[in-house]
């Protein structure tokens, strides 16, 4: 679908949450909360930090419709994009104190680089692109065609070979593999791709 024309319901619910309908939150909440929240976890390994990530996040939707932007993409991948951005800050609010408030310059009060400071960034730099990576990938299944995620879902997940994950799908063996390899070639552009519509210079305002 071309950027200019995004889904029906992408512009009547910024509409609708523009005009401060709460039911439209409501509405939003029960159709992403689930993606927003698993993704967070995933990234945060951290249930509190993932329900206070969507809390934040539907907070912001609510206080800030029109940082939507439908020619940029659908409000799913914005709301998934939020949900990234909100949760490698906490990431990165884990880092010692020092790290965390932020060197510019990258150097101590004496003018040398601290190695545990350098140690640190390289470690929160390294979770920050695993958690991203897995991150892409929830999103990649949630966002998948239903026919392949049941397939993903049934194989990897339950643990059932090809034959089962046909008979349970009632489709023939042939099919099955064909979802299997095209569910796997999705998900493999996790860790080489940015997460899903990730925006441009200047869209929107940050979180």
């Amino acid at each position: 679908m071309a950027k200019d024309t995004p889904p029906r319901w992408d512009r009547k619910m910024q509409q609708r949450l523009a005009r401060g309908e709460a039911a439209a939150l409501g509405e939003l909440y029960d159709r992403f909360a689930s993606l927003v929240h698993s993704q967070a976890h995933r990234m945060l390994d951290d249930e509190s930090a993932a329900d206070l990530v969507t809390r934040e996040v539907f907070g912001y939707v609510w206080e800030n419709p029109d940082a939507y932007d439908p020619k940029q993409g659908s409000m799913r991948s914005w709301v998934a994009r939020l949900t990234h951005r909100q949760s490698v800050r906490r990431l990165r609010g884990t880092a010692p104190s020092a790290f965390a408030q932020g060197y510019e310059d990258g150097t101590d009060d004496d003018g040398t680089c601290g190695a545990e400071d350098a140690v640190a960034r390289e470690e929160l730099e390294e979770r920050v692109r695993r958690a991203t990576a897995a991150a892409r990938a929830d999103y990649i299944v949630a966002s998948m065609p239903a026919p392949l995620r049941a397939a993903l879902e049934l194989a990897y997940i339950q643990r059932r070979d090809y034959r089962q994950t046909a008979a349970d799908l009632g489709v023939t063996e042939d099919e099955a593999r064909h979802r299997l390899r095209l569910g796997l070639q999705l998900l493999s552009t996790a860790n080489t791709r940015p997460l899903e519509g990730s925006s441009p210079p200047g869209y929107g305002r940050a979180l």
